[in-house]
C-alpha cells in the first residue's frame, strides 16, 4: 500500500511540474478555443491524490502570472436531477433519463456561465474543470468541453481521469475515446 501511495504522489507531482512548465510559456492571443484547452491526464485511480493537490496547480498558475478559478462538475448531475419536476419517476425508472441528458448539458452550460460571471475571470486566467469523471455514462466530455471552451477567454484546464494515447482521449479508460485539439499534459510526457 505504501508503494502505491508514493507512486501516485510522485506521478501527480510530475504532472504538476509538467503543467507548471507549460503554463509559464507565454500565451498566444490568437489561439482558437480548442487550442486554449489543456488536458491534465492522469490515471483514474489517482483521483483522490489529484484532488488533494489541486491547490498546487493553482500555485503554479499564479506563479506564472495568471489568474485562477475552478469549476467543479462532481455534484452537478445530482443537483440537476434533484431539481427536476419528475425526479422521483426518474429514480424509479432510470431508463427514462437518457432523453434528458441534453437538458443536463444545458444546465452545466448555464451553471458555468454564472460561475464565470461571478468569478470575473479574464483573458489572462486559467479556468480549471474538475470532476469530469462524474459525466461518465451521462455526457461526453468532448461535447461539454466544446460548449465551455469558447466561453473562456484565457485557458480551460480539464483535469482528466483516464488516458491519452496517439491523440486519443479515453475517460476512465472507457472504450469511447475521441481525438481533440487540446494540449495534453501527462506525468510521463511533457507537452
Amino acid at each position: 500500500m505504501n508503494n502505491n501511495w508514493s507512486g501516485f504522489v510522485s506521478r501527480i507531482k510530475r504532472l504538476i511540474q509538467s503543467y507548471g512548465k507549460y503554463i509559464a510559456v507565454p500565451w498566444r492571443d490568437d489561439a482558437a478555443p480548442p487550442q486554449r484547452v489543456v488536458f491534465c491526464v492522469y490515471n483514474e485511480n489517482e483521483e483522490r491524490w489529484l484532488r488533494a493537490k489541486v491547490e498546487e496547480f493553482e500555485i503554479a498558475t499564479r506563479q506564472a502570472g495568471h489568474g485562477w478559478a475552478i469549476f467543479d462538475l462532481t455534484d452537478t448531475f445530482a443537483t440537476w436531477l434533484g431539481s427536476q419536476r419528475y425526479a422521483r419517476s426518474y429514480f424509479q425508472k432510470p431508463n427514462l433519463l437518457s432523453n434528458l441528458f441534453p437538458k443536463y448539458n444545458v444546465y452545466i452550460i448555464e451553471q458555468f456561465k454564472n460561475f464565470l460571471d461571478a468569478s470575473e475571470v479574464g483573458p489572462n486566467s486559467v479556468v480549471a474543470l474538475k470532476g469530469v469523471g462524474s459525466l461518465f455514462g451521462f455526457l461526453k466530455v468532448k461535447e461539454v468541453v466544446d460548449e465551455l471552451a469558447p466561453m473562456v477567454k484565457g485557458r480551460l484546464l480539464v483535469f482528466f481521469p483516464g488516458s491519452y494515447e496517439n491523440n486519443n482521449y479515453r475517460l476512465l479508460d472507457g472504450y469511447d475515446g475521441w481525438n481533440y485539439l487540446a494540449v495534453p499534459i501527462t506525468a510521463d510526457k511533457e507537452f
